[in-house]
């Protein structure tokens, strides 16, 4: 009798064990958002531009890309977490299992911070594994070294939603330089015509006033490659309506984190 008594209490313990660890997953903040920041890293304007971008794209295709932002990880290995969000708050449209679930521990004290880029179903080949990485360890870990998380998120947020869009391949991305080289290569190019201008115009002043108009729109149509979103989503006023959270996409392990 002792015996059967212990069995039913062990299982009864493992029971309410399970349930209370089921429980330790965060739901969603409320009113629905796509970026849930539980941990205050971003400021309202960050937040809103954020919002905008990805509301602006989930209104457009469907495809839900969330932001959270958590201290702790209860215990769990982050890409568990992740999956485990990205299954509880059905994250992407049922059926087309296309969401994608950024999570991030920011860096405290000596805890080290982390990251993590889960992608549903329906987008594992779209942004596979190694992209996922790249895009975690170039796009988000060198502004996260720096506390600029807005600035990696933004970036990353970019690059997801272009390789969705098909403005340009995994392939395409995965041997592509990285944003700074581009940049530094973008500056020394401007420099070198400035410098050029002016040494050819010596003689004649009039004649840089005529060029500048000419490079300066040939800077702005060519552009760099990829935008940061700015100048397409307002910064807002912090109220966003229409949105009702997660369509019921699932998860089945794709994506990749890195840690800084």
């Amino acid at each position: 009798m002792n015996k059967i008594l212990s069995k039913i209490v062990l299982i009864f313990t493992l029971l309410v064990g399970f349930h209370a660890n089921a429980q330790e997953i965060p739901s969603p903040m409320s009113p629905p958002r796509l970026v849930n920041d539980f941990a205050g890293l971003l400021n309202e304007t960050e937040w809103n531009r954020l919002e905008s971008k990805l509301r602006a794209y989930n209104d457009s295709t469907s495809t839900q890309i969330y932001i959270i932002v958590v201290n702790d990880l209860l215990g769990y290995d982050i890409a568990d977490y992740a999956f485990r969000v990205g299954e509880k708050w059905g994250v992407g449209q049922k059926g087309k299992n296309n969401g994608v679930v950024i999570i991030i521990k920011p860096k405290v004290g000596n805890e080290r911070g982390q990251a993590f880029v889960a992608v549903g179903y329906g987008m594992e080949e779209i942004i596979p594994d190694a992209i996922t990485k790249r895009i975690v360890d170039q796009e988000m870990i060198p502004s996260f070294k720096q506390n600029s998380y807005y600035q990696g998120l933004d970036a990353a947020t970019d690059v997801i939603i272009d390789l969705a869009q098909g403005k340009y391949t995994a392939d395409q991305y995965q041997n592509s330089e990285s944003p700074i080289a581009g940049i530094i290569f973008i500056v020394i190019f401007f420099l070198i015509i400035i410098l050029s201008m002016r040494k050819h115009n010596r003689t004649n002043s009039s004649s840089l006033g005529k060029s500048v108009p000419f490079w300066i729109a040939m800077s702005m149509l060519g552009g760099s490659g990829r935008s940061s979103g700015f100048g397409n989503f307002s910064s807002g006023s912090g109220s966003f309506g229409g949105f009702s959270g997660g369509g019921g996409g699932s998860f089945g392990g794709g994506g990749a984190g890195g840690s800084w």
